[in-house]
């Protein structure tokens, strides 16, 4: 999920060099959506989204009886990411990056040594010249990115948002736990 300092008239609306500032997760119990304090934290409960649903009681101190840690609602940009995706891989840093017009985010890999890569492409010729990287796979990386959600994007955003095809299928939650 994603600040975007709605309060800004469009003209003086700057990017930040990071899209995503605050993650969240929804129990499966209570739909409640609970504050995952670090990325980390956030991809490895991701990863095994579907065989480990997330519920309020693994956050300590917290149950489905206690306010949610944040709404969902307009006074910020939501994204919906996919279960089940690779953890990012230890000495890589994946950064989405939000479209000026809204319209998705763009995902990139940084390599310890700062190597930007924007495709599995340039992540194969990474991984094949830096063959000390062992137990890394092309695997271990997506490219998918979350969806923006349209209802939480600013009125002052010119709305380009994309239709059909997987861009417009989202995570999904259902009352059974599915």
């Amino acid at each position: 999920m994603k600040d975007d300092n709605q309060g800004n008239p469009k003209s003086s609306f700057k990017m930040p060099n990071s899209s995503i500032d605050i993650y969240a997760v929804q129990c499966v119990k209570c739909y409640k959506w609970r504050v995952i304090d670090m990325q980390e934290e956030y991809e490895e409960i991701r990863s095994k989204f579907t065989e480990e649903p997330y519920v309020c009681s693994k956050k300590p101190g917290i149950s489905c009886n206690d306010p949610p840690d944040i709404d969902y609602d307009s006074s910020r940009t939501w994204v919906m990411d996919k279960p089940n995706l690779p953890k990012t891989p230890e000495g890589f840093n994946r950064s989405l990056v939000l479209r000026k017009d809204f319209s998705k985010l763009d995902a990139y890999y940084i390599s310890s040594s700062g190597k930007k890569m924007r495709t599995l492409v340039e992540v194969a010729a990474f991984l094949e010249a830096n063959p000390e990287l062992k137990g890394v796979s092309v695997d271990d990386f997506s490219f998918q990115c979350p969806r923006v959600m349209e209802d939480t994007i600013p009125e002052y955003a010119d709305k380009k948002i994309p239709t059909g095809g997987s861009a417009s299928k989202k995570m999904k939650i259902s009352k059974d736990g599915d």
